[in-house]
């Protein structure tokens, strides 16, 4: 029955220079007339069983919904528990509890009927899997029903039409044994089970299909990892570490099976160096698929994440007998990185690291949505044509997109995230709920599409710094790009706004090294001023540095040996320019400061002498601390961005306050410094709310375009963050 085998074979990627900016301009009719927008966002921490240590960890991996479209379900494996979410205003989620697993973990869930079939794992060891499928009534959150599994469950699917189930029975290896290879024994398969027309498992229905002996990698070792089924009741899965793909029908016999094949990537960022580099090239490497869905009866999607030997990046489509009829290459990344999201951090590793696929149909358009892991992003393609789909937009999904659930009659997408970053001070993980909507998309709010540097995509992200010139805004990565430092000319009369050049900054003509630039002036003569948070203990100078229109520094301003004797970490994080003189504010406390207040320090250019003034910040209102951002001057006025470190629900305190300039007095540095009066401006907190996410931490520049104000965010180079870069025009003070 084996109709194609290998047929996956070597694919040539080759680079289409400006691509993905076309998809993200001019793209479909849908594109342009409707969008989703995300609406809302649910921290899974809200359905902690009552009396849970808030610190729990929680993940949401996998989320389904209801025939009806009003309820969510996931699967928290973590915590042990199946979540429920009211989702009828799709805009205002809200928890229904939490059903707690005895004895096992949930690893995948689907719904038939008024019920959520979920696999639960209860596995001893690597050695000894095993499992169950239970059914739990969404009404009352509890178990209707049970059959035994023949191992470790991971990925569950149900049939179109009801019929039956699907389990990829992985049995996954143990990673720190044989150095993570397969084949580790035993091996596992795809079990199989009839629903009842009330949507119950039939247990005494199952069978097991025995996908051994197919692939080549561990031909004993299938480890399947994600099955899908098909409207003529076929049976899709992947064998992600074999880099094997199988076709079974629904009485679990094999129709076809082939290798995934590989891709030869040209043009790769494969360094952890600190920059944005698209230079190398990667050679045959194995797609090795996570997630897989069908997008019609004869072809199916790929998310290629990769896992012991490969992960190309990208996603491909396939028809059932093998044949590859679309392969992404780059171009998703690509995608990524022109929005700010590419993870530097993982260059060496997976990339953007696409995970995910799932499929549906929005107003008579086919739609495939593609999650980068790594990068905190959802692709959105067209796939009217499987042979040249067509990216309509990015969504921002939230830290590490899982899974998904499709609504297609309500015009709603929900995303899982299931990194818990409370370790880290970061968000919690969270489901994200978007809509369809009339218009453009309101994110990403900045884009490099259309820009190339030497023929390959000008990646971005980690924005601190923030200054206008020429009717145009200027920001500055900080040192997450270190051996990149950079300044972004931006223009916002599109929509979103777009980086038109890039200058890169460079001392004696090579990069400007041992620099963290959190602060941008404009010079007035086409240069710029920079602040550089220093680190003594890591031989970064606490600095204000003059750039020429090249980006080279023309010349270095250290802070003084007798400021430096009481420094802490947390130097300048802003700089402007007012009449010959630099302002510049520190962030926290140095250990000469009274507490709660910060310096605001003054440099005159002629005669070079420093001076500082007192800022009274606010104290904090719970766990963290509070600093200053920026300083800006306009009209009259130094304006601050005044924050706390805290996330999402946890964020007290993001404002804009300012200082007039008549009658600001500064003391000579060693004295008393004088306390500025501070007025509060805005508060911050509902503007970050305004995407529909949760609050980012960092609102770190400000600037004022003909008179209106304007907003970035650090996104942290998409290290432990969602990536998300906002862009606001908050509008006039």
């Amino acid at each position: 029955m084996d109709r194609a085998v290998n047929k996956g074979g070597h694919d040539m990627n080759k680079l289409l220079l400006g691509a993905s900016a076309l998809a993200l301009t001019a793209g479909t009719a849908l594109a342009q007339d409707m969008a989703f927008d995300r609406i809302a966002s649910f921290p899974v921490t809200e359905n902690l069983p009552e009396g849970t240590d808030s610190a729990t960890e929680t993940s949401p991996e996998i989320v389904a919904a209801t025939a009806d479209g009003m309820t969510l379900v996931y699967t928290d494996s973590p915590l042990g528990a199946v979540g429920f979410v009211d989702i009828a205003d799709p805009a205002a989620p809200a928890g229904l509890g939490a059903m707690m697993l005895v004895g096992g973990e949930p690893t995948s869930v689907a719904i038939a009927g008024g019920f959520a079939l979920v696999g639960v794992n209860t596995s001893e060891s690597f050695t000894q899997p095993s499992g169950h499928l239970i059914a739990v009534t969404i009404d009352g959150m509890s178990e209707a029903a049970r059959c035994p599994l023949p191992g470790q469950p991971d990925s569950v699917a149900v049939a179109p039409d009801l019929s039956f189930l699907a389990v990829a029975i992985e049995n996954e290896r143990d990673e720190d044994l044989g150095n993570g290879r397969v084949g580790q024994m035993p091996g596992g398969s795809v079990w199989m089970v009839d629903l009842t027309p009330d949507g119950l498992p039939d247990c005494g229905t199952a069978r097991t299909a025995d996908i051994t002996g197919l692939a080549e990698v561990a031909p004993e070792d299938p480890e399947p990892e994600y099955v899908d089924i098909n409207a003529e009741g076929e049976v899709v899965v992947t064998l992600q570490e074999n880099n094997h793909i199988v076709v079974l029908s629904s009485a679990g016999e094999v129709l076809s099976h082939f290798s995934a094949g590989s891709v030869t990537l040209e043009g790769v960022d494969t360094a952890e160096e600190g920059a944005l580099t698209f230079d190398d090239t990667l050679e045959d490497v194995v797609r090795e698929p996570d997630a897989v869905t069908w997008i019609d009866d004869t072809h199916f999607a790929t998310a290629n994440e990769g896992d012991m030997d490969g992960g190309s990046r990208g996603w491909t489509i396939f028809s059932q007998d093998g044949e590859v009829v679309y392969e992404s290459g780059l171009s998703f990344e690509y995608a990524v990185a022109e929005i700010g999201h590419y993870p530097e951090a993982r260059s060496g590793n997976k990339g953007v690291e696409p995970e995910s696929v799932t499929f549906a149909e929005y107003g008579g358009v086919p739609m495939l949505f593609v999650g980068s892991e790594r990068g905190s992003v959802v692709g959105v393609y067209d796939v009217t044509d499987p042979a040249a789909p067509v990216l309509t937009q990015l969504l921002p999904s939230g830290v590490g997109p899982e899974g998904y659930a499709t609504l297609p009659e309500r015009g709603l997408l929900v995303s899982a995230n299931e990194a818990d970053l409370i370790e880290d001070g970061g968000a919690r993980a969270h489901l994200m709920v978007f809509e369809m909507q009339d218009g453009a998309p309101s994110y990403p709010h900045l884009t490099s599409a259309g820009l190339t540097e030497d023929g390959r995509p000008v990646g971005w992200g980690a924005l601190g710094a923030l200054t206008t010139a020429n009717g145009l805004l200027y920001a500055a990565n900080d040192s997450f790009y270190g051996m990149q430092p950079s300044i972004f000319e931006i223009d916002v009369s599109e929509t979103p706004a777009r980086i038109t050049a890039v200058t890169r900054i460079t001392r004696n003509g090579a990069p400007a090294q041992l620099l963290d630039i959190e602060g941008i002036a404009a010079d007035g003569e086409g240069g710029f001023w920079l602040a550089s948070e220093g680190r003594s203990d890591r031989l970064i100078p606490h600095a204000l540095y003059h750039v020429d229109g090249e980006g080279e520094i023309q010349d270095y301003v250290p802070l003084p040996e007798d400021l430096l004797d009481v420094e802490i970490r947390f130097g300048m994080e802003g700089v402007t320019l007012v009449d010959g003189t630099l302002y510049a504010i520190l962030q926290r406390e140095w250990q000469d400061d009274a507490e709660n207040t910060v310096k605001l320090l003054a440099y005159d250019l002629e005669t070079e002498e420093w001076s500082a003034a007192a800022y009274p910040k606010a104290a904090p209102e719970g766990p963290g601390w509070i600093g200053l951002s920026e300083v800006v001057a306009h009209g009259g006025h130094l304006y601050f961005i005044e924050r706390d470190n805290q996330i999402g629900q946890a964020a007290r305190r993001k404002v804009i306050t300012r200082v007039a300039l008549e009658g600001l007095r500064t003391a000579p540095l060693g004295g008393s410094a004088p306390l500025l009066e501070v007025e509060e401006v805005r508060d911050l907190i509902p503007d970050l709310a305004s995407t529909g996410g949760y609050v980012v931490d960092k609102p770190e520049g400000l600037t004022f375009l003909e008179g209106e104000m304007w907003l970035v965010t650090d996104n942290d180079g998409v290290d432990d963050s969602s990536g998300e870069t906002l862009l606001l025009n908050l509008g006039a003070p």
